[in-house]
């Protein structure tokens, strides 16, 4: 077959390993927060990511390889483009239900690693077709343009190089630019739409296979209108905000009585704001004790930090009861410091810094003492692990006063041995002399109180005394009741070894199967017309 005579072109050969560098890239940024509200942004889903791309890529490799060698003609490779362009701008219409159709059968069928497999199975659905035909662009280009053997070498490293500079824009654009700006949808359409442009002008400039690119043009523009301001929580009726981060995927619902984010999960609670400024009967309650074991009503100013700012849902409860308290917080997420300024009413004398949690501590002088420090920075799931570690709870007790006092939102409460919650509450064992814990009633949570002073129940009993607000009295009594002071065992988390991750999709695994178990016996007993009569 003789070589059309763009392909005598090798800048628009090069042009296309650089689009398609940066496709694949592009794709797996936006496979990383497609998967986020379902599954968790976290390592072992990043992993999951990463290793079904990279099982895709090798397979393209081959398969474009032995094509080249058996059927060299490029029509083949640009079709094939034609088809991966769709395909990708497919998933905003398509990849959300493709993932709650995987989940809904797993959720059925195993017992064990139930996000870790779903999330696998959602990716092998979804990715690994379009990046198989992505992975088989490199060898078929080098088929192309290498005109000898004499200059090989410097052609098959030119192509290389492209596609090298195109993965790294592709992993910056959509991070830094097209996710913060216009969000997931719209990052897999522009750079599905790249990829169809490369195809079009082959096409185009051969004269052949006009009905194809129609077909694909046709399409791409189906899914640009379906696909491109979709909403992930499409039942969600009462959604007042959606949108992305550089960190996360937010969003806000109210209702009759609160207003509540929720990042990156679908279900569950970020942070919540009551309407009428009562308690939010949440953790955030629980964690109020914390003020009074630092003697809260004893102190002609008490100060305390947020690590883990969100919303500021326990900021604005201390403001609220506590006049003279100096709070400060400490929020990566810029856009949910904005959030929270337009939909929780925080105020803007509550001062928000845009950092990490334990940067933050790192970078304070060591004078600078607080008489509380609350601990409530999750990733998705699980506490970052550079939070979860002995040496950053010493950062923390070094940053406390004498009498001060460390609070830590645990948000699974894990009762096997050996659960997230035993080794967090040991490592903080290992630092802090005085620790207790207790449930939170109605929830998965449990509160710990850590503090370099015994004293601090005797503390709180005298100060609930001399609380002025009988409610807020009422409130902390109840959480003294459930307190238990924390006997520790051996479980360590240190910066070299902190998995909380894997400990944490161990908890939520047992969550998932106890929620699901009720559904499950429905489904035995009266198949799928009683599942759906109850869902």
């Amino acid at each position: 077959m003789k070589k059309p005579r763009i392909l005598n072109n090798k800048i628009y050969l090069y042009l296309t390993e650089f689009f398609s560098g940066m496709s694949v890239m592009a794709v797996e940024i936006g496979a990383s927060r497609l998967l986020a509200p379902y599954f968790s942004s976290s390592q072992i889903v990043w992993t999951i990511i990463i290793g079904t791309i990279m099982i895709a890529m090798a397979l393209g490799n081959i398969y474009g390889g032995r094509s080249a060698d058996k059927k060299p003609d490029p029509d083949r490779l640009y079709a094939r483009l034609v088809v991966a362009a769709v395909w990708i701008a497919l998933i905003p219409v398509a990849g959300k239900y493709v993932i709650l159709t995987i989940s809904a059968a797993l959720i059925f069928s195993v017992s064990s690693h139930f996000l870790i497999l779903a999330a696998f199975c959602a990716c092998m659905a979804i990715f690994v077709f379009p990046l198989f035909l992505l992975g088989t662009v490199t060898p078929s280009l080098v088929k192309y343009t290498v005109d000898s053997l004499d200059d090989n070498g410097k052609t098959v490293g030119l192509l290389n190089a492209f596609n090298t500079i195109g993965s790294i824009l592709g992993t910056f654009l959509p991070t830094f630019v097209t996710i913060p700006a216009a969000g997931t949808s719209v990052t897999f359409l522009i750079f599905s739409g790249i990829l169809l442009l490369i195809a079009v002008i082959y096409f185009v400039s051969v004269k052949r296979k006009a009905r194809r690119i129609i077909t694909g043009i046709f399409d791409f523009v189906l899914c640009c209108v379906l696909g491109a301001a979709d909403s992930y929580a499409f039942w969600e009726p009462e959604l007042v905000y959606e949108g992305e981060s550089v960190y996360n995927y937010l969003q806000v619902k109210e209702n009759a009585d609160s207003v509540i984010l929720s990042t990156n999960v679908l279900f569950g609670v970020q942070s919540i704001l009551k309407k009428d400024h009562s308690f939010s009967g949440m953790y955030y309650d629980y964690a109020m004790a914390a003020p009074f074991m630092a003697g809260v009503y004893e102190k002609d100013s008490i100060d305390i930090l947020i690590l883990g700012m969100g919303t500021g849902t326990f900021a604005a409860q201390c403001g609220q009861y506590f006049y003279h308290a100096d709070i400060e917080g400490v929020e990566i997420d810029e856009k949910i410091t904005e959030l929270a300024r337009e939909y929780f009413h925080l105020p803007e004398d509550i001062k928000v810094t845009s950092y990490d949690g334990r940067a933050y501590l790192q970078a304070l002088d060591d004078s600078r003492k607080y008489d509380v420090i609350m601990v409530d920075a999750y990733q998705d799931i699980t506490i970052p692990f550079q939070m979860s570690s002995a040496e950053f709870f010493t950062m923390v007790k070094e940053h406390l006063t004498d009498d001060g006092v460390m609070t830590v939102n645990m948000n699974m409460r894990g009762t096997n041995e050996g659960s997230i919650n035993q080794y967090l509450s040991d490592t903080i064992s290992k630092v802090f002399d005085t620790v207790y814990t207790v449930d939170v009633k109605g929830s998965t949570n449990r509160e710990l109180f850590a503090s370099a002073s015994p004293d601090i129940l005797e503390v709180m009993r005298d100060n609930t005394a001399l609380a002025p607000d009988a409610e807020l009295a009422e409130l902390i009594d109840r959480v003294a009741d459930g307190l238990l002071e924390y006997e520790p065992g051996g479980y360590l988390l240190t910066d070299d070894k902190a998995p909380v991750e894997l400990l944490g999709m161990q908890v939520i695994d047992g969550l998932i199967l106890d929620e699901a178990a009720y559904y499950k016996e429905i489904y035995e007993n009266e198949g799928i017309e009683g599942l759906l009569k109850k869902l």
